[in-house]
Parts: structure tokens; sequence; C-alpha cells
């Protein structure tokens, strides 16, 4: 079968799954995707039912996904078809972001399949190309299929050699198979360059989509357009003007039934090494000659690769360790406390480092990159906080409220831009104190924002690599966070101790304290 193009705009599919009301013809509208589908491997896990069965529904009903989606689920779970659609009904009435219609729901319903085996089991995944053969047939998908690893990293050596073992993953002529991996991306630089080898030994790179979910999120985009659509900013992003970059993901919660997951990985792997790495570049890159995927590409990795730490370690890196407290008006335990964490481990669940990024542009100002569980308040953010004015021609009893102009792009929850100035007190004197000017996605647009997984799910399908990293950008943030984690791992002591709802141990202040800064207070 030929396969439809996937250049086509909403509203060219009608019966059910577009807005005939959209025009076609208005270059504005999102590219919806040709024929495929979707297998998804982990399908019975948070992952798939929080996220990415939502996420493919609200695609559906956005009139995104073609009449003929099908979606398939593998898991070791005895399951017929109709229970499989059964989980996936509860998952999209409990999390689905756009309303449900029955309408959209009944014809996406009809795509569903469930293949029942483990990751080592011939027989399943025969039965797996069976059935991917037949939705071909009946479905009209095109031969075009998508492999979503929600899985453990130990899992895709045998899932990728069970694809190739059973031909799901050669493509024949203008067909495409494409595999989809959920992060970490490895524990180090050594285990990423086995695991992409590995995966590349069945897949080729521009087949490969490492999903990090950050980079679908709208805010994450808008700061290319805010840097690169405004002539504001452009004359002052860079030294002569930068003081310094604080990158934060604050999380208001503990681990709760992640302990086994998280021991041994720890908040710099899961997620300095790719969110706020990823975040810095997107932030410090030049202006791309297209946005292309190739050209924003290949400006990001110019950023990480002319990124480089700052020491001494001891003093320019934080890590710390929550324990009890309260948080919301309520107590809460200590991480040594939480079911089934060991509690003799060291594993970090607050990390802070400091790095420089050697360029023209940067040169001299410092990037603070902070994560951690259990902090003030859930908040994900970048503060870019500019130099002091030279001269203040005001009394300096007057100026104890003036800080320092800062832009700051909330990544999530409360999405938005906002800036930080002086500005003159009402009043016969000249006082002057900080003022905030603020732009937020809910007042301003009356759509609201899709979530992260629609958009690098559509992309997936469409075939656009720009939001995903590729090796060298992997490769590249482990050589960045290796010498962190090795010296951490060489030192007697263990992280820091820090309450729950604080901001973190004292470590992570005197780290910015020994250069006269102090921590934004999101």
């Amino acid at each position: 079968m030929t396969p439809m193009p996937t250049g086509r705009t909403a509203g060219q599919l009608a019966d059910g799954w577009t807005n005939p009301l959209r025009d076609p013809r208005d270059k504005r509208l999102p590219r919806i995707a040709g024929p495929c589908g979707l297998v998804i491997f982990g399908v019975t896990g948070d992952l798939s039912r929080k996220k990415l069965m939502p996420a493919i529904y609200d695609l559906a009903n956005r009139g995104l996904l073609p009449p003929g989606f099908a979606l398939v689920g593998f898991a070791r779970r005895d399951w017929a078809a109709d229970d499989f659609g059964d989980v996936v009904l509860k998952a999209v009435r409990e999390h689905a972001r756009t309303p449900f219609r029955q309408e959209v729901w009944d014809k996406l319903a009809e795509g569903f399949r469930f293949v029942q085996g483990s990751f080592d089991d011939d027989h399943a995944f025969d039965q797996l190309a069976r059935t991917l053969h037949d939705l071909d047939r009946v479905r009209g998908t095109g031969g075009n299929h998508a492999f979503y690893l929600s899985i453990p990293p130990s899992a895709f050596p045998v899932v990728c050699k069970q694809l190739a073992r059973s031909g799901l993953s050669a493509q024949d002529g203008d067909q495409w198979r494409r595999v989809v991996i959920e992060k970490p991306f490895g524990h180090d630089l050594g285990s990423a360059i086995e695991l992409n080898e590995i995966v590349n030994e069945v897949f080729p790179e521009d087949s490969v989509f490492r999903i990090d979910h950050y980079l679908g999120k709208e805010t994450v985009q808008n700061v290319l357009a805010l840097r690169f659509a405004n002539q504001l900013f452009e004359p002052i992003w860079n030294s002569h003007y930068v003081d310094h970059v604080q990158i934060t993901m604050a999380e208001d919660i503990g681990l709760g039934g992640r302990a086994g997951y998280y021991d041994g990985i720890g908040a710099a792997r899961d997620v300095i090494q790719n969110h706020l790495l990823q975040l810095l570049a997107f932030t410090a890159m030049e202006e791309p000659v297209s946005f292309s995927s190739d050209e924003l590409r290949a400006e990001k990795i110019k950023v990480l690769n002319a990124t480089r730490l700052v020491g001494p370690l001891e003093e320019t890196t934080a890590r710390g360790q929550y324990t009890g407290g309260w948080q919301g008006g309520e107590k809460v335990v200590g991480l040594k406390e939480e079911e089934g964490y060991d509690p003799e481990s060291r594993t970090e669940t607050f990390a802070a480092i400091t790095v420089e990024v050697d360029t023209r542009r940067w040169a001299g100002v410092p990037f603070y990159l902070r994560t951690g569980k259990r902090l003030g308040r859930r908040v994900t953010e970048i503060a870019v906080i500019f130099k002091r004015a030279p001269h203040l021609p005001f009394d300096a009893t007057m100026t104890e409220e003036l800080g320092q102009n800062a832009l700051v792009v909330r990544v999530q929850p409360d999405e938005g831009v906002t800036m930080r100035f002086g500005s003159k007190v009402p009043g016969s004197q000249m006082e002057v104190r900080d003022v905030t000017m603020d732009f937020g996605y809910g007042t301003a647009f009356t759509e609201a924002s899709p979530e992260a997984y629609e958009r690098l799910i559509l992309d997936v399908l469409l075939g656009e690599p720009s939001l995903f990293p590729v090796n060298q950008e992997v490769e590249r943030s482990w050589q960045i966070l290796d010498p962190v984690l090795e010296a951490w791992a060489a030192r007697e002591d263990g992280p820091d101790p820090y309450p729950a709802g604080s901001w973190g141990p004292d470590s992570a202040n005197r780290m910015l304290a020994r250069t006269g800064r102090t921590w934004r207070r999101p």
C-alpha cells in the first residue's frame, strides 16, 4: 500500500476526526500524521496510563491522527483486546486534557490491539508481527509503525534484538519504522555509548527518537521565540549585561513508590544530565540559520561542547537528602523513612552544579543548575539575572529593596515570562523598588497549551526530530556530569541533609555565597 503523504494539515480529514470549519489551506495549522500505528511496550505502567494513552486520545480529538491509526499494547498481562480497550478508556477519562467525545473514541478504539508476552518470548514477537501486518491490511497503516519503549533501559537490548529478529525493524521502500526511548539514556558516559550502539545496530540514528518530555513543553520552545523573534533581548543576552543564570527544577513531592527506581540514580542523573542541560542549551545557543532539525541540533551541540564545569567541585557543587518536616501543612517523612528505601543510601535527592559556557557571548558567566525533591514548591524556571546598574544616583537607604533586573521563563506550572525591574514608589521622594511585569500563557491565549507528550508523539509519527536529542548530545551531557558523580562517589561523607519544604542544604547556599550571589526564591 502506498503511504499517504504526511504534509497534510488539520481539516483535510473529516469523519469525526477534524473540525470541518478549519481551512486546510491555512499554513498555520499543524500537520497531521499519515497512515501509521504505535506499539507501546510497558503499556501497563504509569507513564503509559497517565501520559501516553491520554496524549494519543487528545491528538485524535484535535484531528491530528489519521482515521486508520492503530494502537497496539504489548505486556505480560492476560488481557483480551476488549480488556486493553477498557484500560485505555479509563486512562483517557481520568487524564485526557481535551473533552471526551464518544464519536472520536469509537473511531480510535477500532484500531486497538493487544499482544500478550514477555520480552524474551519469540512467539509473542512473531504474533506482534502478524498483528501489524493485519493492521496494514485492515486499517491501512501502510507498514509505518513506531515502537515506544516505555520500559527499563536494561530491557532495551532484548526488545531491540527481538524487533530485528522478527523483521519488525526492517524498512521497505517508503515504509518507516521508528523507535522511541525514554530516559535515562544510560547511567554514565560508558553505558550511554553502549546503549546507543545497541539501539543503532537495529535502528539507524535518524529512526531513533529519545524523548526528553521537557523539550515538548510550549514554554521551553518559547525560549527560542523570546530570543530570536524579538530584537529587544538580543543586545543584552551576553556577558556584558548578564551576571549569571539560574536554571531550577524543583519538586514538592518525595519519592513515594519510586524508591526502587530512584535509589542509585539520584537527582543529578535523573534531571541535570538531560532536562537542565537541554534548557541550558536552549538558553545559550546562537541563532540557527533555520529551525530545521539539523540546524537546531547543531547549535545545541556547539553549546554543550563549550560547556565546562567550574571548580573546585567541593565548593561549586552541592548535594543533599531530604529529611522529615512540615510541607504544605502536612507532616512528611524523610527519604530514609520512605517505604522500600535503603537507610544507608548515599543517593542524593538534591543536586546543584556550576558550569560556564566558553564562548565569546557567555565567557565568565556562571550557570547554576539545581534540582531537588521535597523543596518549597513545584516549579521549573530559567532565570537570567542581569548585572547591577553601574551608577545609582539615589540615596542608599532608598535602594535596599532594589535588586538585580531579571528575566524569568516559567516552564511549569504557571507557564509564562516575568521581567523584574526597578520602579519609583509613588510619593515625594525618589524611592525605587523592584516591580514585575508578567506574561502568562493562560491569560494571553484562548487555546490551552498541549501536553508535552502530545507534541512529541506527533513529532515521532511525522518524523520530525528537532526536539529529540541525538547520540552526540546525550554523550556530551554525560561527559559534563560524570566528573561530578565521580567526585561525589569518592567522598567519605554523604549528601547533606535538608528539611522537607526548604530550598535545599546549606552547602547549596554556600555554593553561591562564595561569589556574593544568592539563589532566587521562586
